[in-house]
């Protein structure tokens, strides 16, 4: 028997969840003959799982008041550890492993976590330090993001691997430019377009849209009828707004909103250019997504974004906190003159993201991850 802790499955729809998602299907078919009981801290209802999980093996704690929803969700867990004694535990968010390093101290149970990003960066006290020490094995999703453990955390590095993140390659295909997005959007089909897809907060920032915003007038000198789609919603898109009004790129600029999981890939195919020259992504599962659908990509040379794009074979690696070089990068994409020849070959961009990340390989990289945590997987 397998214990999976998860944040949500279907309640939100960061890179978490999605991750979340391809894990779960990942175990149903590495233990097909073990029982999986998943525990979700904010589900508020029974997700679209596989007949094989019964409603009964699903549990969350997601229709309690958020102020004790933490509370109970541990107790829930604990409880039920104690009484199935699960052969290994698996969180795919750090912010349990404390509990499943008491479980371990207590009745011996071992565990597995995932480590994404922010979510570990800087750790330095706390219990988290100490619960990572006692897992069986930390999953970082990327090599950036087990360097930073190994540094932060003193982790052993025998115990710290890499799973990558994944994606649905028939989910995101290359098409031609949709007509109904020109249309919503006033674009021509010539008409070259940068796309960045993101949540507007706060802590998103990192993830570089104000730099391609500030770069825009640069840009435009060079490339004049460019248009930067930023795709997103939330709290931060008054300020970005007021940036848009005060660097005059209202016309070059498209807020677009929240887009709906059937029309995401229609928008990495409007576009000439995904970028995203961020500073603190873990692995950016939406670089795969474009690459998937054969567009060119820019990325930040300071984070997991150099593990999506394998340190720069499947796209641009840029200083995210240099302008000159996001705007030079970004000239050079939108008028087909980077030297890095993939960018113009979409059938092989596409086909060499599918290689390294397709949903098989995270399958086989997980299922040896098991195997070394003392289960025995079915390849």
């Amino acid at each position: 028997m397998v214990h999976l802790w998860i944040p949500d499955y279907q309640s939100g729809k960061g890179g978490i969840q999605v991750f979340t998602n391809y894990f779960i299907r990942a175990l149903e078919q590495l233990l097909p003959d073990s029982a999986i009981s998943i525990f979700s801290k904010n589900d508020t209802s029974l997700p679209p799982l596989s007949a094989r999980i019964s409603p009964t093996r699903f549990r969350s704690a997601g229709w309690w008041p958020a102020a004790l929803r933490t509370s109970v969700f541990s107790a829930q867990i604990v409880r039920r550890a104690l009484a199935e004694r699960p052969d290994l535990v698996i969180s795919t968010h750090v912010n349990f492993t404390p509990v499943a390093r008491w479980l371990r101290r207590l009745a011996g149970l071992r565990y597995v976590t995932v480590a994404h990003g922010v979510d570990v960066w800087g750790v330095r006290s706390g219990s988290l330090p100490q619960a990572l020490r006692g897992a069986e094995r930390v999953l970082a999703v990327s090599h950036f993001t087990r360097d930073r453990l190994l540094e932060d955390m003193k982790l052993d590095p025998q115990r710290v691997a890499v799973l990558p993140n994944t994606f649905d390659p028939e989910q995101f295909q290359p098409s031609p430019k949709p007509r109904y997005l020109l249309k919503r959007h006033g674009l021509r089909p010539d008409q070259p377009v940068i796309l960045t897809v993101t949540r507007l907060a706060s802590a998103e920032r990192y993830k570089g849209y104000d730099q391609i915003l500030q770069s825009l007038p640069a840009i435009r000198a060079a490339v004049p009828n460019v248009r930067y789609v930023l795709a997103g919603r939330g709290p931060d898109r008054p300020r970005v707004e007021a940036m848009i009004r005060e660097l005059g790129v209202g016309e070059a600029v498209t807020l677009a909103g929240y887009i709906p999981d059937h029309e995401l890939c229609d928008y990495y195919n409007l576009c000439d250019v995904f970028a995203m020259p961020s500073k603190g992504e873990g692995f950016g599962i939406v670089f795969l997504e474009a690459l998937a659908c054969g567009k060119p990509v820019l990325a930040g040379n300071k984070d997991g974004s150099v593990d999506a794009l394998l340190n720069g074979e499947l796209g641009v690696l840029i200083d995210p906190d240099s302008r000159a070089a996001i705007e030079e990068a970004l000239i050079a994409m939108l008028q087909r003159r980077h030297p890095l020849a993939i960018l113009n070959d979409p059938a092989r961009l596409r086909r060499q993201v599918i290689e390294a990340y397709a949903f098989p390989q995270f399958v086989k990289i997980l299922g040896g991850h098991l195997r070394e945590s003392g289960l025995a997987p079915t390849f």
